[in-house]
């Protein structure tokens, strides 16, 4: 420590404290310098330093695949979601300007107790959304054991395909 910053390093102190005491700090505070510049801090092992850098950049690789994933599952529900309200939406928006149709069930299925399965239309309709619902959780819990890219890929198509089927009839 040179001269003007120990006269400083006093100037500062002695606002603080009384002289006897600056001084007294002033001369630990120089103390602690020179032990630090008699003991410098060990140089580490080259081997060593590689095998953490390696390992932190696996941990960062794991951890930006799992942030990549979730992004990827966020959109998929996204998509589904989206499907879902396109599919509702054309089925609220009657087609025809006349009258709306009155649909007739019969007294058998709207007393059923699931009319799903009494209904073919709506049980094909449901059993394909359960097969969505199951293949979304499939691949957030990542089931497959794959990157789940593909499958997000083909589980869009499959959803672009349900979609244009419903409303061929």
């Amino acid at each position: 420590m040179n001269s003007e910053n120990k006269e400083n390093i006093e100037e500062l102190f002695e606002k603080f404290l009384d002289p006897q005491q600056a001084r007294q700090a002033a001369e630990d505070i120089r103390q602690g310098e020179q032990i630090i510049s008699q003991h410098p801090a060990p140089v580490s092992d080259a081997k060593l330093v590689a095998e953490i850098k390696a390992e932190m950049a696996e941990n960062l690789h794991r951890q930006k695949a799992r942030t990549h994933r979730r992004m990827v599952y966020k959109l998929a529900a996204a998509a589904a979601v989206l499907v879902l309200a396109g599919v509702s939406v054309k089925l609220s928006i009657t087609t025809n300007s006349g009258p709306p149709k009155t649909f007739a069930i019969s007294e058998v299925i709207w007393e059923s107790d699931d009319i799903t399965a009494d209904d073919n239309q709506l049980a094909v309709l449901t059993a394909e959304i359960e097969q969505i619902e199951s293949e979304i959780m499939a691949l957030q819990l990542a089931d497959n054991g794959s990157n789940g890219y593909g499958a997000v890929t083909d589980l869009e198509i499959e959803l672009v395909e349900i979609d244009s089927d419903f409303w061929k009839g």
